[in-house]
């Protein structure tokens, strides 16, 4: 707590010493205060005072208590750089001690034409807690942590779990709401932690002290933001000559990618947005005291202003050593021997210099190339060379790229490149001097489970050769973390086709069959002709990529396991996506191919119904997709919830077949459930001979139906994806609108 509370004062003495370093900071005849806190234009709180033309730069001043006022936010400081700095509400909800709900705040924000930052941090405290974030940036955009634990215990400011979970947020959105939930309403935890909080701060902002804040955080109530702000929506390459740029200042292109800001040329400090002597003005480096301004004249050299600049003056009969700024005399009859061992000795000295030179570049090259050795060693490299030389080599040719190679690809892993991101890192568009183009997937830093699952999936996808799994090219394993790199994949994922905003949701019955049946064939595949039996565990929309022909291509294969030819099962710890998680395998950690069953029998619901996996706006008993499909067949009204874009007169039977076919994979038992290698021979009857299926005619008896309302235990009563939630939290995200 005390942390927290140093925070938040170094953040008002850093405005407060903002304040009077700043030269011209308001309008003429402007308010250029309130209370402690400086307006700077172009901020103002009074018509004139402001950028005119956008009331995203109207601020209030609260004659109460003399806070200056954003959005209902109180604001810190105002930068010249495009930073606004606000304190926001953090959201929460408590309980008693019978599990009873006593308070609830969800907070909510418009920013008008700010944004937010990505240095800002969404954060999650509690030992029972799960949180979302919705904003719109280019979509509209969620994700989400989830904190559990069972006991407080000291972490030394990290919020990693146990109690504590942050994650990053989306450059450009102008709007946000944030909620706080709890899996079983505190009722585990309540003598040390009653409560659920989520909030967003700027990053280093928050220390996450356990045994204080699982107690004591709804003390603290207010956070600090960051919002960026520019000038209209045109880069300066777009403005030209029209931007409001004064006097000594130059435009900038905004980092949040439309509009630009004004800063001030070197030399010159003020504001940039006014003109005159309420402009950039010229810094005397020859008497500031600033160590960044201030002049570098030495010895008896003296220093002389000029505009933008100085100069270092020496006095007569000697000269100025342009390197060191220094005076020394001119050269003098009596003083060339002197000048001859000078020179001598400068040489030897350079000399000797460029040898050692040389020497440490030799060294750095060899200590380079051990660590990229090391890195190589530690990331499985040796390992995987020898399988792929050795004698029951993999199904197809898996290409060792170098690190210069992927920088090059990626240019230097440029932000421009990221395809996407998520709980096993980024995904970058790579670009080959061949110009063929590939998707490059990259490790978070310092995050060894990501690490094993790349390896992992290495030497899975080295056991699989078919046309809907998505080929791997390659891997770097020489960085410190390593990448893979596979084919391109142009038209996105199922769940962007049904759920998201990016393309059309127009998929025929005759395209989503087809998807099914790929799908199914492909897990059929896995487990049963496969060298090695393989689970994929990780079965979702989000991780089925279509082509431009919409063939499916099943990715993301970081989680799965080779079942050895001997066993059936084998027991892990549980990971999984919400939604998609096998309830028996959720219970029992005992994983086998009933388990991608019915993670496929989601994704058949989800293609039948349009809808997604999980749905907070339906009701209590079918927030999960299982239990809402249940109690459609169980009422005979199974048309009501089918995708009105597919269902007609003349696919209807097919329908009916494909959604029984669903429910039965979804059972809660893995042995009532059929195989993939049946599944896929019933989906395929329905499109190449449309024979009766060997299943019941009829809809699931009552009791059947019954049974199947046991997926209430993934849904209705927490939505968990884990029984080891520390181990799980970079796997299980809580991708409800996100998809990914």
């Amino acid at each position: 707590m005390l942390n927290k509370v140093r925070g938040l004062f170094f953040v008002a003495i850093l405005s407060l010493v903002y304040t009077q370093l700043i030269k011209g900071i308001s309008l003429p005849g402007c308010t250029d205060r309130c209370g402690n806190t400086t307006i700077l234009y172009p901020f103002g709180i009074s018509a004139g005072c402001y950028y005119p033309g956008d009331q995203s730069f109207q601020l209030t001043c609260n004659e109460r208590n003399n806070k200056l006022i954003f959005g209902g936010n109180e604001v810190i400081n105002i930068s010249h750089s495009g930073e606004l700095r606000v304190l926001n509400t953090r959201s929460y909800v408590c309980y008693n001690r019978q599990g009873e709900q006593i308070g609830r705040q969800n907070r909510w924000s418009r920013l008008g034409n700010l944004t937010f930052s990505v240095k800002n941090r969404f954060t999650a405290v509690g030992c029972d807690t799960y949180a979302f974030l919705n904003t719109n940036g280019l979509g509209n955009y969620s994700t989400g942590c989830m904190s559990t634990c069972v006991s407080p215990r000291e972490t030394n400011g990290s919020c990693s779990g146990g109690g504590c979970c942050q994650t990053s947020v989306p450059r450009g959105s102008n709007y946000f709401r944030v909620r706080a939930y709890s899996f079983s309403n505190h009722s585990s935890v309540y003598p040390f932690n009653r409560c659920s909080y989520a909030f967003l701060v700027e990053d280093g902002m928050f220390n996450f002290k356990s045994l204080e804040d699982l107690k004591n955080l709804r003390n603290i109530k207010r956070f600090p933001v960051v919002l960026d702000w520019s000038i209209g929506k045109q880069t300066c390459e777009q403005v030209g000559r029209e931007s409001i740029c004064r006097g000594n200042s130059i435009c900038s292109n905004s980092v949040r990618g439309t509009g630009y800001i004004c800063i001030c040329k070197k030399g010159f400090d003020g504001n940039p947005y006014l003109s005159d002597e309420n402009g950039c003005q010229d810094i005397n480096e020859c008497t500031t005291t600033s160590t960044i301004h201030r002049h570098n004249c030495s010895g008896s050299s003296t220093c002389e202003n000029t505009m933008g600049h100085f100069l270092c003056n020496c006095p007569s009969g000697s000269d100025l050593n342009t390197t060191t700024n220094s005076c020394s005399r001119k050269d003098r009859p009596e003083y060339y021997g002197w000048t001859k061992i000078f020179l001598g000795t400068s040489i030897g000295f350079l000399v000797l210099l460029l040898v050692v030179s040389c020497i440490q570049q030799k060294m750095k090259n060899r200590k380079d190339t051990q660590l990229r050795q090391q890195f190589f060693e530690q990331n499985g490299g040796g390992m995987l060379v020898q399988r792929l030389s050795g004698a029951e080599s993999s199904n197809f040719d898996v290409k060792i790229f170098t690190e210069e190679g992927m920088k090059e690809a990626t240019n230097g892993y440029d932000e421009s490149r990221i395809l996407g991101q998520g709980g096993q890192g980024t995904v970058y568009k790579g670009i080959f001097q061949d110009e063929s183009i590939v998707a490059i997937k990259k490790a978070r830093l310092g995050d060894n489970s990501q690490v094993e699952q790349f390896i992992n999936e290495v030497l899975v996808l080295s056991q699989i050769n078919h046309r809907n799994v998505v080929k791997l090219v390659g891997c770097c394993l020489e960085t410190e973390v390593p990448l893979l790199v596979y084919e391109f994949i142009t038209s996105g994922t199922l769940f962007d086709h049904l759920h998201g905003s990016l393309f059309d949701s127009s998929l025929t019955w005759e395209h989503r069959l087809r998807i099914a049946i790929e799908i199914a064939g492909t897990l059929s595949y896995l487990h049963s002709s496969a060298s090695i039996p393989i689970i994929h565990r990780d079965i979702k929309t989000a991780n089925i990529l279509l082509d431009d022909n919409l063939t499916a291509k099943v990715a993301d294969f970081g989680a799965s396991r080779l079942i050895p030819m001997d066993k059936e099962q084998l027991t892990t710890m549980v990971q999984g996506t919400l939604g998609y998680l096998d309830p028996e395998y959720y219970n029992t950690g005992l994983l086998n191919e009933k388990s991608d069953v019915y993670s496929f029998g989601v994704v058949l619901m989800e293609l039948l119904s349009g809808q997604k996996a999980l749905c907070f706006e339906r009701p209590q008993t079918s927030k999960h997709i299982v239990s809402y499909f249940a109690a459609a067949m169980k009422e005979n009204r199974l048309h009501e919830i089918i995708d009105s874009q597919v269902m007609n007169k003349d696919n209807l039977r097919e329908i009916q077949e494909a959604a029984r076919v669903a429910i039965e994979c979804t059972r809660v038992t893995g042995e009532e459930r059929p195989r993939m290698k049946e599944v896929a021979a019933e989906l395929e009857a329905l499109r190449v001979t449309k024979t009766k299926h060997k299943w019941s005619d009829q809809y699931p008896e009552a009791e059947d139906i019954e049974h199947l309302l046991g997926v209430e235990i993934l849904s209705a009563q927490g939505e968990t994806s884990s029984t080891d939630y520390d181990s799980i939290k970079n796997v299980a995200r809580l991708n409800i609108e996100a998809g990914r």
